[in-house]
């Protein structure tokens, strides 16, 4: 586990199997900070803030929600590892509400990452399910980056629009999705059919492996079917977070929102 001041701590949450999420979630830089003040779904813990930042703050007439503590740039650097950059805002709050399998609904789509490492894909991928009003993404709690920093800054504010949740096992949450009335579909390269060609209604969990990896055996075994992307051009591949781009429009198609 990660220093505690940089990750937060893992907690349990009710509505998925093996569940483990972050009971604290750190946010900094001007972009996800502002994002997460002004979503009042976001319960917030503590605000870092040095005087610049708090003017700009009152200047864009951002309400900050809970009391600032007034610091000195050198105090959040010591939060937060070298290469960050977080002009003058450091939060930590508690992670978004994500909806439990049963109390999905018919036009509900929900990310599953089977070990996605990259928080820089990661982080695009959040911005897509934003943009397609995906219910909620799913990580494994192990080889996967946790929901803070430079994943949301990559995010671009989408992580204040859909929740993410980390699990201890995989397989069992695809297990209960089946059992919930979830259709898995897992993105393979050697998957028998097309996405598009693919019989598949809501609600949906659209499944991808780690980029090289793919999807692991036993998250295979566990999807309904698996669909392949198709590219006529030259290269038969794309990076992860502009395949589960594709795949979220695909969907939308079929399912509208």
């Amino acid at each position: 586990m990660k220093d505690r001041d940089r990750r937060g701590h893992r907690g349990h949450h009710r509505g998925y199997a093996g569940e483990a999420t972050l009971d604290t979630v750190v946010i900094y830089g001007w972009h996800p900070v502002r994002e997460a003040l002004q979503n009042p779904k976001r319960k917030l813990k503590r605000l870092l803030a040095t005087e610049n930042a708090l003017k700009r703050l009152a200047d864009e007439k951002v309400e900050t929600r809970i009391k600032p503590e007034t610091v000195r740039p050198g105090d959040i650097d010591r939060l937060l590892t070298a290469d960050s950059i977080h002009q003058g805002l450091y939060l930590e709050a508690a992670p978004l509400p994500a909806p439990a399998f049963g109390e999905l609904g018919a036009q509900d789509i929900v990310l599953v990452l089977d070990q996605i490492t990259d928080p820089h894909n990661v982080g695009a991928i959040i911005r897509s399910a934003a943009a397609f009003k995906v219910a909620a993404i799913i990580t494994t709690e192990r080889h996967s980056p946790a929901a803070t920093g430079v994943l949301a800054k990559s995010a671009s504010g989408g992580l204040e629009h859909v929740p993410v949740v980390s699990v201890r096992n995989l397989g069992d949450t695809l297990d209960e999705m089946g059992a919930s009335g979830v259709t898995r579909i897992g993105l393979d390269s050697e998957g028998t059919a097309t996405l598009e060609g693919t019989a598949f209604g809501g609600p949906l969990a659209l499944v991808l492996g780690a980029e090289g990896k793919g999807l692991r055996q036993r998250t295979r075994s566990l999807c309904d079917a698996l669909a392949r992307l198709d590219m006529p051009g030259a290269i038969k591949s794309l990076n992860v977070s502009n395949a589960a781009a594709l795949a979220l429009y695909v969907a939308r198609t079929r399912i509208p929102a």
